[in-house]
Formats: structure tokens, C-alpha cells, sequence
């Protein structure tokens, strides 16, 4: 049974930094995506961001050039490393792996507070 747990949310001060981690376990295809997702209170959930298992990277336009998406495939991890942080970054992320279905961790909640 494939399981996505994510780690590493908190709070932090505008303009900090924080990382995300997400390791999945169980039998998963080599083909695969993983993705980070957030989603604030009253508003749907959106991409964040995105890589392939060839490393191919998509960013949301409002994260793009703050936020680093990257991956282990030996390990079956994702990370994302969030700096320059803004009030509105602040949301439940969750972690997405799709691999012929899609699995979803718990989230993680990030809030970005003076």
C-alpha cells in the first residue's frame, strides 16, 4: 500500500525560510510525479509545484523564483525549500504523488506571521 507522509511545517516570519519534506513508501512505479499543493482557508487547492521523475519542474506563477522543488528517487523523497515567505503563503501544503492513481499525504499546516 503506497503511503505520502509530509514533515517540516510551522510558523515563520515574512521574509523566512522553511522547508517541506515528503517521503512515500510502498510499490511505486518508476514513472511517477510528485507535487506539492496548498490550500488556504476559503479557497481551493492549487499546485504549488511539481517534478517529474526525470526532474522536470513546474512552478506556480505566485511561487516561482521563492520556491525549490526537488526530489530523491533512491530515497522515494520530495522537498520543497520556500524562502522569501509572504503572509499569503500561508495554507495547509499536502503532498501529491501520482503514479497510475493519485495519493495524498495528511498536509502540513505553513503559517507566515509576524
Amino acid at each position: 500500500q503506497v503511503q505520502v507522509v509530509e514533515s517540516g511545517g510551522g510558523l515563520v516570519q515574512p521574509g523566512g525560510s522553511l522547508r517541506l519534506s515528503c517521503i512515500a513508501s510502498g510499490s511505486i512505479p518508476s514513472a511517477n510525479t510528485m507535487a506539492w499543493y496548498r490550500q488556504a482557508p476559503g479557497k481551493q487547492r492549487e499546485l504549488v509545484a511539481s517534478i517529474t521523475n526525470f526532474y522536470r519542474t513546474i512552478y506556480a506563477d505566485s511561487v516561482n523564483g521563492r520556491f525549490t522543488i526537488s526530489r530523491d528517487n533512491a530515497k522515494k523523497t520530495v522537498s520543497l525549500q520556500m524562502n522569501s515567505l509572504k503572509p499569503e503563503d500561508t495554507a495547509v501544503y499536502y503532498c501529491n504523488l501520482i503514479a497510475i492513481r493519485a495519493y495524498w499525504g495528511q498536509g502540513t499546516q505553513v503559517t507566515v506571521a509576524s
